[in-house]
């Protein structure tokens, strides 16, 4: 599949759309005029999130771009425009470019539109290309200009060469409940996207808004499968966040600021657990999360024999542990329990 590059992939890092399918450009482009800065906002918003990224280093930037562009004439409109595809194609690889030269370092570049499991009926002929997107030449322009970057293709589909992560759309790694994903997962770092309610932009009739424990349990499920998770939030036409969704966001970070040792720079636990626990691991440490509490007691398997000690994260208070030979039993009380996920290290 290529080298995998992925060595900021682990870290925090946020994903903002540059253009979507519509053709707007979210950024002060030289290649359309259809762009924020000739609005009355004026000013090039993913450049000041670039300046603000910078300064905050601890969080890595990544652009979403659509291979799609309903807005240009070599896209939809080839025949009363007289255009042809490599036109098309000439804009789509030169904004591309733009992104990699004109922002700084930046962590991934992430395409979507090109869906090969899905049948396009009549009534969704404006999503088909008119031709080869040129990927080998587009994913070598993109290592080229920026050798640390990863390029994640939302393909639902077995990755080609020069992509460098496998995702899952609304689903977690090896599973298809949305009904457009593979359910083969590839040896390359999987990153799993999804929704905070059920659209990726406003939508006035959709309350379906995830709860704290709902967004914290997806998070750790994604990790002990070994996949980042990249969280879609839509603001509004006024580029506000939903009160709604920032009180959730705050939910989960005010959890990840006790326990986030259990979530970055992890990889997939191996202890064998029960349906209602999962695990994560980092080095000689492995990371128990008790997602919901069925009884006192969780029993583990395939622990190492080394593990000696059981502490909880958040405060490195002594969790009561047995051992059977491979099998451990924790013992986890109310008063030690977190509403959302209680998270045990062993070592």
């Amino acid at each position: 599949m290529g080298q995998h590059r992925c060595g900021c992939w682990a870290k925090k890092y946020m994903v903002i759309t540059s253009r979507h399918h519509d053709g707007f450009s979210m950024y002060d482009t030289a290649l359309s005029d259809y762009k924020v800065t000739h609005t009355p906002f004026k000013r090039d918003p993913l450049n000041e999130l670039a300046n603000a990224c910078a300064r905050r280093r601890d969080i890595k930037l990544g652009f979403y771009s659509s291979l799609l562009d309903w807005h240009h004439p070599a896209f939809r409109f080839r025949k009363e425009s007289g255009l042809a595809w490599s036109d098309y194609i000439g804009f789509l690889h030169g904004q591309v470019r733009e992104l990699c030269m004109n922002f700084g370092d930046i962590v991934c570049i992430w395409f979507d539109g090109d869906w090969p499991r899905e049948k396009l009926e009549e009534e969704k002929a404006h999503f088909a290309p008119g031709g080869s997107f040129e990927y080998e030449k587009l994913y070598d322009m993109i290592h080229t200009l920026q050798p640390n970057a990863v390029i994640h293709n939302n393909r639902h589909n077995q990755p080609f060469p020069g992509e460098d992560v496998q995702g899952f759309e609304q689903d977690l790694p090896g599973q298809n409940t949305a009904g457009f994903n593979t359910t083969q997962t590839y040896d390359m770092p999987l990153e799993v996207c999804m929704t905070i309610n059920d659209n990726w932009g406003i939508h006035k009739l959709d309350e379906n808004h995830k709860s704290v424990r709902q967004l914290i349990h997806i998070l750790a499920r994604c990790a002990s499968r070994g996949a980042n998770y990249l969280l879609n939030v839509g603001p509004t036409a006024e580029g506000e966040i939903l009160p709604v969704h920032a009180s959730r966001l705050k939910g989960v970070g005010d959890w990840l600021s006790k326990n986030g040792e259990a979530i970055y720079n992890t990889r997939a636990g191996t202890i064998q657990v029960p349906e209602h626990v999962v695990s994560t691991r980092k080095g000689d440490a492995h990371f128990v999360h008790m997602l919901d509490y069925i009884s006192d007691c969780v029993s583990l398997q395939n622990v190492p024999e080394n593990i000696t000690t059981a502490v909880l994260v958040e405060d490195n208070s002594p969790v009561k542990m047995a051992r059977e030979g491979s099998k451990v039993i924790l013992t986890i009380p109310p008063e030690q329990r977190d509403e959302f996920d209680t998270v045990v290290r062993l070592a």
